[in-house]
């Protein structure tokens, strides 16, 4: 009914949103009656249960022609409830003024007395500072994803300065692994992932290129407002650097259907739905995807609203760029010219030059007459599908593409020219050995790096209400805008750009909100509003609201600085308490959200892995570049499709890199991750689930890495430590590890297991060499293989998996 409102009187007056008026007038010519009765009409209403009777159709005929009489909107309008109006949410941000403390000596920040004072109303007194190594610890694992090196700790320990703290703090916020951990947050809230998701499940080869601008842009400090300006609207910024066209691949993290009978319409939709979704879930911390068919139930987003701020975002094109980084183009133009002439050699060779020319006017011949020929229209819908543009390139005379064009449309010619031509022939042709020494090729000379990016059509889309929701049924147009009860754009027909700038607008109340709860979210656990992906009427109040508009307000008035921001937090006092559980507090705040103490969290699935590779000395420190594979059982990618997500290994120092960097296939990711509640990265996601299961016990015991992590930390004991005592050996384990000393108990302890280690490898002859294939100067195989078990132990303990 294209937005018809029966229940509002204007609205069913005037005719809704469908144009001329359905209730005035003769019944005989109303929109209402033709619909009710089936007339002339596709869709008969109401769509389910019994049709009206012609009795029930006559009362209304009546009705209508006697001047279709209605009660005043005082008496029967549906208005929204004056909660929903005044939902706090959707109010102006204020800066109060920190509420007067009677514990004056506690607080180090204006946090603090905020934090305080609910806690003194609530006769509660907040925990005891955390020791110096925890602290230490807690630092490190939550500003870069690392543990604290022993020189680290060494040098901490012996800081008596003042501010020590707060220096330990600045050197972990100018690290360049400060982007490194606080990009995989932001990259779970945009979808991030190395494939296309569906059947296919296609790699995208280039899709680091967006992720390592995320890293560089948070270790530059780029202020949040330019930060969400670049990813949103990036490539329409007056004379846009490739930077800046860069971030806009944000855009391109939506899932990608190439099976073939794929509607290219329906699913350029489906993709604009996910991107408008994802801009109002991470920006705003709004469910407005609920309105996609109908009105929110909720909250006051219209479903003409929803398709005004969807509309902004359905004129992307997708693009693959150019986007060298830097030492990349000077050896790029110094052997262009070779590598394009030997390019063209191979292609005169297997006379692609003479064949493709016919090729594409034959497959733009099939694509002007569906049906007529079945194979090439096949040969058509798979250029859209599974090229960046060739479509579009496929209609353009040669002489008008660029060479990046050219090159889309001959590799493709290349790999699916056999969709049109006898088995025989593409075999006589040996397509597939060219494409395997194109490939041979690219890897011999140097190539620009790529990014996918997005940019604005020449012509904008209809802005249109659909009906139901549905991509094929278009309804009247809308306008572009956003949400009526949010302050308005000021542009009358807003681009792309004019929605960023919105979004980070003074005026607007929700983005510095959103933001700031889900970076205080890492830091306690939970947000100071706990539904940190709803902050609609059906999200949680939030617990601190004076000290969550405070945040907001300072991070817009420093100029949306994102450091400044984690620094005022983890330099708190509410930041640096103990985590320890305080039994007073069990049942009358079991979810500590009165802030009485900190929190003690398990790590993230990627930092697990890094502080095992760290511990053990096997980290890689390399930043950026293509994502790696390291080893996982052979049966997870054979999950995929056709086996088309091929696993190939990474060897040397790569399969040591971050976590973060792992590829990350939609179908089948890597299962360590998701064992340990890594996100699925198919939607966004604004907080992760944090879990305890014996199947994590299992990984940390049986996972290759952690073994192979286990024998490197045996090997760290036996090499390096300062002495060659148990006792000397343990502790400087224990450093590794768990960043600090042994308790006399459990050097007792240990020291049993490690003997009782060694009477079961002396009892079963090859089995130490199972354990700890290598050789070691300063220990046997029995030794070495019996540390190796010790270091199991201490990778699976609860303390080494958690940031207390």
């Amino acid at each position: 009914m294209n937005g018809l409102r029966l229940d509002r009187k204007k609205e069913a007056l005037a005719g809704g949103h469908s144009g001329p008026a359905i209730l005035r007038g003769n019944s005989a010519d109303s929109r209402l009656i033709h619909l009710v009765a089936g007339y002339r009409v596709k869709v008969v209403m109401p769509p389910a249960g019994p049709a009206l009777s012609a009795e029930e159709i006559g009362i209304l005929r009546a009705w209508i022609d006697q001047g279709a009489k209605w009660p005043e909107p005082s008496a029967t309008a549906v208005a929204e409830p004056a909660a929903v109006q005044e939902h706090w949410a959707w109010q102006p941000r204020s800066k109060p003024a920190p509420p007067r403390v009677r514990r004056t000596e506690w607080p180090h920040n204006a946090i603090d007395e905020f934090v305080l004072r609910r806690l003194e109303d609530e006769d509660v007194s907040p925990s005891p500072e955390a020791d110096k190594l925890t602290l230490l610890r807690r630092v490190s694992l939550d500003l870069t994803g690392l543990p604290p090196t022993p020189d680290r700790i060494e040098r901490f320990l012996l800081d008596s300065r003042p501010d020590a703290y707060e220096r330990l703090v600045d050197e972990a916020l100018a690290s360049p692994h400060f982007g490194e951990k606080w990009a995989s947050h932001w990259l779970d809230q945009v979808r991030y992932a190395d494939s296309d998701g569906y059947e296919k499940d296609d790699p995208r080869p280039w899709a680091w290129r967006y992720r390592d601008w995320v890293i560089d842009a948070l270790n530059r400090d780029m202020p949040f407002d330019q930060f969400s300006i670049e990813q949103i609207a990036g490539d329409l910024l007056p004379n846009a650097t490739a930077e800046q066209r860069v971030a806009t691949g944000m855009h391109r993290n939506t899932l990608k259907n190439r099976e073939g009978g794929v509607n290219p319409e329906q699913f350029r939709f489906e993709e604009t739905v996910d991107r408008a979704s994802t801009v109002a879930t991470v920006w705003l911390g709004l469910t407005a995807g609920c309105a996609q068919c109908h009105d929110h139930k909720y909250d006051p987003i219209a479903q003409r609203d929803y398709y005004r701020f969807f509309s902004i975002l359905s004129s992307m094109e997708e693009d693959l760029t150019p986007a060298p980084l830097p030492g990349e183009m000077g050896p790029y133009l110094r052997t262009a010219d070779a590598y394009r002439a030997r390019r063209e050699e191979l292609l005169r060779e297997h006379k692609v030059p003479e064949l493709q020319p016919a090729w594409e006017e034959k497959v733009r011949y099939a694509a002007k007459h569906p049906g007529e020929h079945p194979g090439w229209d096949v040969n058509f819908d798979t250029l859209s599908k599974m090229t960046d543009g060739g479509d579009k390139l496929i209609w353009m005379p040669v002489e008008e593409r660029d060479q990046r064009g050219r090159d889309i449309i001959t590799d493709y010619f290349i790999r699916f020219y056999g969709q049109v031509v006898s088995k025989e022939r593409f075999e006589e042709l040996d397509y597939r050995q060219l494409r395997t020494r194109l490939a041979e090729l690219r890897a011999e000379y140097p190539q620009l790096t790529k990014a996918r990016v997005v940019y604005e059509a020449s012509e904008p889309r209809p802005a249109r209400l659909h009906v139901r929701g549905a991509w094929d049924r278009p309804g009247v147009e809308v306008g572009r805008g956003v949400p009526a009860f949010l302050p308005p754009i000021e542009s009358g027909d807003p681009t792309r750009l004019d929605l960023a700038r919105w979004i980070v607008s003074g005026d607007n109340p929700l983005t510095a909100r959103v933001t700031v709860n889900r970076i205080w979210q890492e830091y306690f656990g939970t947000g100071l509003v706990a539904t940190s992906n709803d902050f609609g009427t059906q999200g949680e109040a939030p617990s601190h609201p004076d000290l969550l508009d405070w945040l907001a307000e300072d991070f817009v008035r420093s100029q949306w600085n994102v450091k400044g921001l984690h620094r005022r937090i983890v330099t708190s006092a509410t930041y640096r308490q103990s985590s320890k559980a305080r039994p007073e507090l069990a049942e009358r705040d079991p979810n500590n959200r009165l802030l009485g103490r900190q929190a003690r969290l398990r790590l993230p699935a990627e930092t697990v892995r890094d502080v095992a590779l760290s511990a053990a000395g096997l980290f890689y420190p390399k930043f950026g570049g293509p994502s790696i594979k390291p080893p996982q059982p052979e049966s997870v990618s054979k999950l995929v499709y056709a086996g088309s997500a091929r696993w190939r290994e990474s060897k040397g120092p790569d399969r040591y890199r971050r976590g973060l960097y792992i590829h990350f296939q939609r179908m089948a990711p890597y299962p360590f991750l998701m064992n340990f509640d890594g996100a699925e990265r198919s939607v966004a996601e604004c907080s992760r689930e944090r879990s305890n299961t014996p199947l994590q016990a299992l990984n940390l015991l049986n996972d290759p890495v952690f073994h192979e992590a286990a024998q490197a930390l045996a090997r760290r004991a036996l090499t390096e430590a300062s002495g060659d005592t148990f006792g000397k050996r343990l502790d400087y384990v224990y450093r590794l590890s768990l960043n600090r000393l042994p308790a006399a108990d459990e050097t007792t302890r240990l020291e049993r297991y490690l003997g009782d280690q060694k009477a079961l490898l002396d009892a079963s002859p090859g089995a130490a060499q199972k354990q700890f294939p290598a050789q070691l100067e300063t220990a046997d195989a029995n030794e070495a293989a019996a540390w190796t078990g010790l270091a199991k132990v201490l990778l699976n303990l609860d303390e080494f998996v958690t940031r207390e």
